[in-house]
């Protein structure tokens, strides 16, 4: 895993270095240092949430963490439709729909010990 994050690092710093976009990135950050701090928190709170995802996989299993995570999305556009008016198409409430769906019968139905 490890080995693995510092591959990904190595190709995006190099993909950085290679397109010029480090340096419109360091240009932006000098002129705009109010975001620095943003920036860190931002990096601290992913490395944060990617460590619970960890935790979730390792103690509970990815099905879990799966429903987790989609449960919390749906949470989510919930929260965006109540609190700031947004509105969802009807196919898009079809298919928020047919997900729940699944992930109740999941529940219900896919925890039942079959016997031989």
């Amino acid at each position: 895993a490890v080995v693995s994050t510092q591959s990904t690092g190595s190709v995006m710093t190099l993909g950085l270095l290679v397109t010029g976009e480090i340096w419109h990135a360091s240009n932006f950050c000098l002129k705009n240092q109010t975001i620095i701090p943003e920036i860190i928190t931002f990096g601290f709170a992913s490395a944060l949430g990617q460590n619970f995802i960890f935790i979730t996989v390792s103690e509970f299993g990815p099905l879990m963490c799966s429903i987790m995570t989609t449960t919390r999305k749906f949470f989510t556009i919930l929260g965006s439709v109540v609190l700031f008016g947004n509105t969802l198409m009807t196919r898009q409430w079809i298919g928020t729909m047919i997900v729940f769906s699944g992930l109740i019968m999941d529940n219900i139905f896919g925890k039942t010990i079959k016997r031989a």
